[in-house]
């Protein structure tokens, strides 16, 4: 069966276009097919203080994934990229790609792991502007 799913991207290290761009190609490669993908955005840091603006953008997937397969897969291309490290209790820094899953189809769950919707995500511009254009 095929889902329905978005993700945010972003990136604040290095190439940081070009972060979004494999990031998207890997998914791709990986995950299932990119049906739609937002510009790329220019943000500021949120929840940080960095000198470093971030590239952000929002992509709609269509994936055979179940949930936390697909949250799996996200973090392994994060590792392979070179993310060494994960945000933990709100507790943010520069990484060189961030891949959030914002919902699965209309799926709401709330565990350890993975929460859905993505909890933040109406609080946060980077992620909202670029989600709606692709809605």
């Amino acid at each position: 069966m095929k889902h329905r799913v978005f993700l945010s991207l972003g990136s604040n290290l290095g190439n940081k276009e070009g972060n979004v761009i494999e990031a998207i190609s890997r998914i791709r490669e990986l995950i299932g097919d990119v049906e739609r993908q937002s510009t790329l955005l220019v943000t500021q840091p949120w929840g940080f203080e960095s000198e470093n603006t971030f590239v952000n953008a929002a992509i709609m997937v269509v994936t055979d994934m179940q949930p936390l397969q697909l949250l799996h897969a996200t973090q392994q291309i994060e590792r392979d990229m070179g993310r060494t490290e994960k945000s933990v209790a709100g507790c943010y820094r520069d990484r060189i790609i961030d891949i959030d899953i914002l919902t699965y189809d209309d799926l709401h769950i709330a565990t350890d792991e993975l929460t859905l919707p993505h909890p933040l995500m109406h609080e946060r511009d980077f992620v909202m502007k670029p989600l709606r254009e692709i809605l």
